[in-house]
């Protein structure tokens, strides 16, 4: 069940307690799955159990994959329900930080435009922009920064800010019918209260656009994953089961079938792509619990889909100037990107 499932037709709170049930289950995928159950807890309505939630991963002794994430989303619950000072302090801190991962930098945005904090939030997002793209004029920006641009266009609209190159950018980037000015304008509040039938129509249209956009971002809860076997665990699934290497012949064609694999998904229009690293007796649980036999080939996309749903992709492709996927160390322009 997604979090964004409207109220009416399910209850938050049972899912979260599901989803706190399977974190115990697999301690592995604790952060993303207690994060999805803090989710339906903002949903329904009990923000300090959201909190709480946030709290037990921030205080966990095991390393989280992204704190500065579980920190914005924190101080953006706690804001909603009156704790404002501490929600501030949380958001400069995150600031100070400066996180490499443009999804804190969008949730702190966001909860200052939402209270009205508009000049800060247009600093935050131009904080995070000058950070995770310090090239203005680059025509192709990690699609993960995209939401990064869009927010700081809507922002600078909101004020009155004249157009700059990242806004730009911003409309270049916008694939919906109706442009990002159009959307972001602040005058499309009065045209709600118009008796005039072909405003109303227009705003209806503009509406109607954006609903779309937003049901696109979250048509697909998780991504479509192709599954990584690292070589030292490919090594051992082979050993292991023998007729598996009519499917990996060898480690180099595994990584550049999973490289060629994913770049025909993309050019076929797929978006939402990612990989996900797969373990030998994780893959042998799998197994077991689907009632079938590890050298079943047909199991491997399940198990793919699996671990995607659990919360274990990496997004491909990687970002300007990240690692390669393969693990290589190599920077992913130079390895597998190349």
């Amino acid at each position: 069940m997604r979090p964004d499932t409207p109220a009416e037709n399910v209850d938050h709170t049972a899912e979260a307690a599901r989803l706190e049930r399977t974190a115990g289950l697999y301690p592995e995928d604790a952060e993303a799955l207690l994060l999805r159950a803090a989710a339906h807890l903002e949903l329904s309505g009990d923000r300090p159990a959201a909190t709480a939630l946030y709290d037990r991963l921030l205080s966990t002794t095991d390393a989280l994959e992204n704190p500065a994430l579980v920190r914005a989303l924190k101080a953006s619950n706690l804001w909603e329900y009156g704790h404002e000072a501490e929600a501030r302090a949380i958001i400069e801190g995150l600031r100070t930080s400066a996180p490499r991962d443009p999804a804190p930098w969008v949730i702190i945005a966001e909860s200052l435009e939402s209270h009205d904090e508009l000049e800060a939030a247009a600093e935050t997002f131009t904080e995070g922009a000058s950070l995770l793209l310090p090239e203005a004029d680059d025509p192709e920006p990690a699609p993960a920064t995209h939401p990064l641009l869009y927010g700081r266009h809507r922002v600078r609209r909101m004020l009155g800010l004249p157009h700059d190159t990242w806004d730009t950018l911003a409309d270049t980037l916008h694939t919906s019918p109706v442009s990002l000015d159009e959307l972001h304008d602040p005058k499309r509040v009065w045209s709600l209260g118009s008796e005039n039938p072909a405003e109303l129509q227009a705003e209806i249209t503009r509406l109607q656009a954006e609903l779309g956009a937003y049901r696109e971002a979250l048509s697909r809860p998780f991504p479509v994953a192709v599954l990584h076997w690292p070589a030292g665990e490919l090594t051992e699934l082979l050993s292991a089961y023998p007729p598996l290497a009519v499917e990996y012949p060898s480690h180099d064609t595994h990584l550049a079938t999973i490289e060629s694999s994913l770049r025909e998904l993309s050019s076929s229009g797929t978006a939402n792509l990612g990989i996900v690293t797969g373990t030998v007796p994780s893959y042998e649980a799998f197994a077991a619990s689907e009632g079938s036999s590890p050298e079943d080939v047909t199991l491997l996309p399940q198990y793919a889909t699996t671990l995607a749903a659990r919360g274990r992709a990496v997004a491909w492709p990687p970002q300007r100037g990240a690692e390669c996927w393969c693990g290589s160390a190599q920077f992913y322009d130079a390895c597998h990107g190349a």
